[in-house]
C-alpha cells in the first residue's frame, strides 16, 4: 500500500507555497515522533485556540515553553531522581520530550497554565489592522451627467 503523495505537479503550478508543501511532506512521514508527550489541539472560538498536553511526571519548573516566529516548542526535562526505593515497574514516563508545532501567521501565544499533570497552552490569532480586508469607496460622476445626448438635428427646426 503507497503512503507517500508525490506534491510535484502542485508544486510545478503553483507560486509561494513551498512551506506548505513541505510541512505536508512532513506530516505524513511523521519524522519519526514516537507521540509523545500526548497532546489535544481545541478551536475555542473563531480566532482562539487552546494546546494541552499530558505531561504527567514533570514539574512546571522542568518544562519550558518557547515561542519563535511561526513555531511553538515544548521541551521537558526531569530533574535527577534520587532513587529512594526500588521499582517493580516504572510506567510514568521520565524520559525528556520536545514537541514542536508550526503555528499560522499571526498566532500569539497568550498564556501558559500548568494542572494536575496537563500543561495548557492558549493561542490567539491577531490579524494586524493593516492586513484586515477594508472596502474600498469608488469614486466617479453621478450617472445625470454620463448621459450621452443624441445630435441634434440641424434640418430639423421647432414649429
Amino acid at each position: 500500500m503507497r503512503t507517500a503523495f508525490d506534491f510535484a505537479p502542485y508544486r510545478r503550478s503553483t507560486v509561494g507555497f513551498d512551506r506548505l508543501f513541505d510541512l505536508l511532506e512532513t506530516g505524513m512521514r511523521g519524522d519519526g515522533v514516537d507521540g509523545y508527550p500526548p497532546f489535544d489541539i481545541e478551536r475555542q472560538g473563531e480566532d482562539s485556540y487552546r494546546i494541552t498536553l499530558a505531561v504527567a511526571g514533570f514539574r512546571p519548573d522542568e518544562i519550558e515553553v518557547v515561542a519563535q516566529q511561526n513555531q511553538l516548542t515544548v521541551t521537558g526535562k526531569r530533574a535527577e531522581d534520587k532513587d529512594e526505593g526500588q521499582y517493580l515497574h516504572r510506567g510514568i514516563a521520565a524520559r525528556p520530550f520536545e514537541r514542536r508545532f508550526q503555528l499560522a501567521d499571526f498566532v500569539e501565544v497568550r498564556s501558559a497554565g500548568f494542572d494536575n499533570g496537563l500543561l495548557r497552552i492558549d493561542l490567539q490569532k491577531i490579524v494586524p489592522e493593516a492586513m484586515k480586508p477594508r472596502k474600498i469607496e469608488i469614486s466617479g460622476s453621478t450617472p445625470a451627467n454620463d448621459r450621452i445626448e443624441a445630435p441634434k438635428d440641424e434640418n430639423r427646426q421647432a414649429a
